[in-house]
């Protein structure tokens, strides 16, 4: 959270896991807040106001809730009772005096450290920099909560009491303590989610066709050792359990609430389990947001029902949750999962079900699986949290129809894929869906290409298909990462083995021929008319014992990261023996060995290794790329945004802000502001002179020198050159008025005017590009320029800013990069200029939030250097508040220090 809240203020967890509602102070919050300075012991009065007694506290009540008081201050609730209050008191200077009451059944809940960090947020909008308290000696408590809340502290001891200042800046220390709250409490109200001490059933039944019946058939096949409770007005017992009519008739509590009951029903059996204490709630049932505005409204009861009660809610419109380490199956999928290490989260119900039933027929089993549905309250991203810290979880998968917090989904995903990958399956690929966009970029950035530039700066493994997903996942859960991207073959049949060899070619990786020393010992093991180069062909009659000695011999080779077995049945010792062989050559290597039995997916389990088998050699090599992929992600260095130098933010700053008060619902620069703008970021523009008619154009020539190129200015010109509104290498006065005369007969009134260039040299002509995506932040692009931008598509675009060596990456990956090296004996083009030029522009567009589009279009590069000769900028009012937050940003470093508000937020619960 970056900016105050607003009078409904929100919901937030705390340490334990449980849920607050933070929201500003009001006059009718007097009666609550005087009832919990009856609630306070005699030590937190005394603690809070230096005296005994209530009447201070109570007159002190009063005084925030009449109208002459002039401070701002916060309040707490749950369950209906005020529990928690914070104060600021401008006291001058930047100052603000703060005070913090916290109810004492909340003591150690984390509540202090949530008001005291929203607090600051507000402050920090009106101008305050520092807070100020007076606290006892004794009162150790509030001096913890200061320093464990991450903030830097200066105390003056005066007496039996500490002067304490607390300057409102962002420090790692900081970022890291909020960012630890956070998670803490994440996967606490998610541990009431998948390992509850309890599970109510509601709108359990009888009959085995209901999903009511076959929810609590579920749980009681599976093992869960927990108390189950079926919830039915109608029975006094369903499959030998005692049914009770309400949640309220349930001795002892519930933890988990499953609601199987009509849609309609639904809010009112929120409403019985908030009353009753219920911890969490899985709502099964369909009838919500994805069936209109009716259905929408529902959910909206729905959520604001377990919020304001503390629930956590998975659903509505879901299949449930699995937890095989709890033995835990709250769902009616048709069959119970097999335990393993692949944690599953599906917004679609259908593709939820596909995937666990394709993960038993190939042996991998989940650690648990939860069925997003509507996604109301838990999301991904919570889940991520929880997953990052569960022992039996080792890769994650999700399948995404949308992203809820998508900034703080690449966050998460960064910091958690370095330990534990993530496998993304996202539906829903689309162009840029009709937008009103007028250049070359935004038209080109599609909302599926925003989402893999995050995925991609993330570390995410993204794929492709459900199939893509379980194969990719069974080597990642199975076998170590590769440490590059050198894989030998090994089988017994010369035609798959080929086909392995050709799909790692198409992919990137290598195939490398086996050092002498390795063919040398694949002669002597193997018959003699085996062939020892890479492919290693056994033939096939060779044996389940040659081919472990074939598989050891290339693992041992230093060449080799990575080895494909490829096995043919039923030759050889016959499919058995052979898939033992795998595994018996797989169990001490330190390197993926992935298997090929044609016509098989499955896992290659002896008790000792799994051994992912895949039916095509094309599914094993491309499992194979992902990994490398995401090896290689992880290896590379935590590198910083570039930072390039000579930028004058504060002027461009300044120019936008301009631009906006005269424009406030934005509009395109005029091509001089435009080049101002770039100026003021260091990037280089070819002389541009703008004219407003045939004579001004001839003086613009004569000060420029020729020749030149003559282009038409208006705001619906996007493509000039396909509606006459481009004239080059114009060498006489003469040629410059009368082009400009029949431009201005040709196009009328979309020309407003023109510019005058002098001709650039002879380069590559290239486009660089960025815009303002409203949901994944800033993006730039680099790609083919010219004429051909659009006809030949060949552009790559990444989040801004961008790393140290990502501009060069970006430009590497492009088809036309040959010809910026050289091609066909020309001189090489001035890379590292135009990469310098692209970090600027990523800088620019991640500095200033208020740029929606920017095309440099093209850019010539030449071997002495590389200017854009046509520019197109177009401003609009943020959708992003500025500067980012430091969790959030592309540097996986914290950010200096700064401004707490504006640099640190809290970010809220969910995505």
């Amino acid at each position: 959270m970056s900016a105050p809240m607003t009078d409904a203020g929100e919901h937030a967890l705390l340490r334990d896991g449980s849920m607050v509602h933070i929201r500003p102070l009001a006059p009718t919050d007097r009666a609550a807040l005087h009832a919990l300075v009856d609630r306070l012991s005699e030590q937190s009065a005394y603690l809070r106001f230096f005296t005994g007694g209530r009447r201070t506290p109570h007159a002190y009540v009063d005084r925030l809730t009449g109208g002459d008081w002039h401070g701002h201050a916060l309040v707490a609730y749950m369950n209906g009772q005020a529990m928690g209050l914070a104060e600021a008191i401008p006291s001058g200077g930047g100052r603000a005096e703060i005070g913090v009451l916290v109810d004492d059944r909340m003591h150690g809940r984390g509540l202090g450290t949530l008001l005291l960090e929203q607090l600051a947020i507000e402050a920090g909008a009106r101008g305050i920099t520092e807070f100020t308290a007076a606290v006892l000696a004794e009162n150790r408590a509030m001096m913890e909560m200061l320093v464990t809340a991450g903030f830097r502290l200066q105390r003056r001891f005066g007496g039996r009491e500490y002067d304490v200042s607390v300057p409102l800046e962002c420090t790692g220390e900081l970022v890291a303590a909020i960012e630890a709250r956070e998670h803490t409490a994440g996967v606490a109200s998610l541990k009431r989610v998948l390992r509850p001490w309890s599970v109510a059933v509601i709108g359990a039944s009888r009959d085995p066709r209901t999903v009511g019946h076959r929810i609590l058939r579920n749980l009681l096949d599976g093992g869960y050792s927990g108390a189950i409770y079926p919830v039915n007005p109608h029975t006094d017992a369903i499959l030998g359990l005692p049914a009770f009519p309400t949640v309220a008739d349930i001795p002892g509590g519930v933890c988990l609430a499953v609601v199987a009951t009509p849609a309609e029903a639904v809010p009112k059996v929120a409403s019985h389990c908030a009353e009753h204490g219920v911890q969490a709630l899985v709502v099964v049932s369909a009838g919500f947001a994805e069936t209109g505005p009716e259905g929408a409204r529902r959910e909206a009861e729905l959520l604001a029902i377990c919020r304001n009660a503390g629930m956590r809610l998975v659903g509505p419109n879901c299949l449930g949750i699995v937890n095989t380490a709890e033995n835990l199956n709250a769902s009616f999928l048709p069959a119970i999962p097999a335990r393993g290490r692949l944690a599953v989260m599906s917004q679609s119900g259908a593709v939820g079900s596909a995937l666990l039933e394709q993960a038993g027929a190939t042996g991998l089993g989940v650690s648990s699986f939860v069925s997003a549905g509507n996604k109301a309250d838990i999301s991904g991203n919570d889940l991520l949290q929880y997953w990052e810290d569960d022992p039996d979880t080792s890769v994650i998968a999700l399948y995404l129809e949308s992203f809820g917090n998508p900034r703080k989904f690449a966050a998460l995903a960064r910091r958690i894929g370095a330990r534990k990958p993530i496998v993304v399956l996202k539906a829903g690929r689309s162009d840029a869906g009709g937008r009103a966009v007028r250049s070359h970029t935004a038209a080109a950035a599609t909302s599926d290409i925003a989402v893999d530039a995050l995925l991609r700066r993330a570390g995410v493994v993204r794929v492709e298909t459900v199939r893509d997903m379980l194969d990719t996942a069974r080597l990642l859960a199975c076998q170590p990462l590769p440490r590059g991207r050198r894989v030998a073959v090994v089988g017994n049949s010369g035609g798959p083995g080929a086909l392995a060899a050709d799909a790692c070619a198409a992919l990137g990786l290598q195939v490398p021929e086996l050092a002498e020393a390795t063919r040398r010992a694949l002669r002597e093991a193997l018959s003699p008319s085996a062939a020892v180069a890479n492919p290693v062909d056994l033939t096939a009659d060779g044996g389940a014992a040659q081919l472990t000695e074939a598989l050891r011999t290339v693992l041992a080779d230093p060449g080799v990261d990575a080895v494909v077995a490829v096995y043919t049945p039923p030759f050889g010792s016959g499919p058995e023996a052979s898939k033992a062989a795998i595994a018996a050559a797989a169990r001490d290597a330190d390197k993926p060995v992935l298997a090929c039995v044609l016509g098989e997916d499955s896992l290659i389990d002896d008790g000792h290794v799994q051994v992912p088998a895949y039916a095509y050699p094309e599914q094993a090599v491309t499992a194979l790329r992902h990994a490398v992929d995401h090896a290689e992600w992880r290896a590379r260095p935590a590198s910083p945004a570039a930072e390039p130098a000579g930028i004058r933010a504060e002027r461009a700053r300044a120019l936008i802000e301009e631009e906006l008060r005269q424009a406030p619902s934005g509009r395109w620069l005029a091509p001089e502001t435009a080049q101002r703008l770039l100026g003021h970021y260091g990037i280089a523009m070819a002389q541009t002179i703008g004219v407003d008619g045939p004579e001004g154009a001839v003086e613009a020539a004569a000060l420029t020198g020729y020749p030149v190129a003559l282009k038409a200015v208006g705001p619906a010109l996007v493509h000039k050159s396909d509606v006459g509104g481009v004239r080059l290498d114009l060498r006489t006065p003469e040629q410059v008025r009368d082009a400009y005369r029949d431009m201005a007969a040709a196009l009328g009134d979309a020309m407003t005017g023109a510019v005058v260039q002098r001709m650039a040299g002879e380069g590559v002509e290239i486009i660089v590009g960025a815009l303002e995506d409203p949901r994944f932040g800033p993006l730039v692009m680099v790609g083919m320029g010219g004429i051909a931008a659009d006809l030949l598509g060949d552009r790559v675009f990444r989040a801004a800013p961008l790393l140290d060596g990502e501009a060069g990456e970006m430009i590497r990956s492009l088809r036309c990069a040959p010809l910026l090296s050289g091609y066909r004996g020309r001189p090489a083009a001035a890379v590292p200029v135009l990469e310098d030029q692209l970090v600027r522009v990523s800088r620019l567009v991640a500095d200033n939030p208020e740029i929606a589009e920017l095309d440099l279009n093209p850019v010539i590069v030449t071997p002495r250097g590389a200017a854009a000769v046509d520019v197109r900028v177009r401003l609009a009012p943020p959708r992003r508040r500025r500067p980012r937050s430091a969790a959030l940003s592309a540097d996986r470093r914290p950010s200096p220090p700064g401004p707490l508000p504006l640099r640190c937020r809290r970010r809220r619960r969910g995505a």
